[in-house]
């Protein structure tokens, strides 16, 4: 498998947080994990940080990454603590979800595709969230102004209101919006959203 610009860019930041050992959740994922129980899936999960968390918390959880890295350390981790996760390396530029889940997370994920591709995923996301479960979703928005780390052409910054207009129908739990700084005077704009299929 050639790794894409965007997954190369990562499995190196993945590969020296696990020589540091720096597993510590990230604002988002800290935000998301109190959804992520019952049958979870964790869509572009990283080093798995959160599909660890949840699977300890007593979720049964797939986390799903093309990172070699990453999921390597989810399997040794999943298998040395005896949790209910399984880890599954695999090219999310044309994933399928197979299954319903009760909350599915896509942290970070979906704005590493072209607008097509990363609408389908959306969309795949939705149609495989249980009635009554959970959708997590993070995602850069427009405003955003750093793009190191996109390959180009293979990006989608969401409208500020999309992921609202794309829930509609679904109760919104949270809508969060937060600005961070980004090297070279640049800006990333996340939205976050949490909403419960109805």
């Amino acid at each position: 498998m050639t790794l894409r610009h965007s997954v190369s860019f990562f499995d190196t930041q993945f590969q020296k947080q696990l020589d540091e050992q720096s597993f510590a959740l990230n604002p988002f994922e800290q935000a998301a994990l109190k959804y992520l129980t019952g049958d979870v899936l964790d869509l572009g999960c990283g080093l798995g940080n959160l599909s660890l968390a949840a699977a300890r918390n007593g979720a049964n959880v797939v986390a799903v990454d093309a990172s070699p890295a990453a999921i390597a350390h989810i399997r040794q981790v999943a298998t040395s603590e005896n949790l209910a996760l399984q880890g599954i390396q695999a090219d999310l530029g044309d994933y399928r979800i197979s299954g319903q889940f009760d909350a599915i997370a896509a942290i970070g994920l979906l704005m590493f595709f072209d607008r097509e591709r990363a609408l389908e995923l959306l969309e795949d996301i939705k149609q495989q969230v249980k009635p009554g479960g959970i959708a997590v979703i993070n995602v850069l928005i427009e405003g955003t102004t750093f793009m190191g780390m996109f390959e180009p052409g293979h990006y989608y910054l969401f409208g500020h209101d999309e992921l609202e207009q794309r829930f509609a129908g679904w109760q919104i739990l949270e809508q969060v919006f937060q600005t961070f700084p980004a090297p070279e005077n640049t800006e990333k704009v996340f939205v976050t959203m949490v909403a419960r299929k109805t």
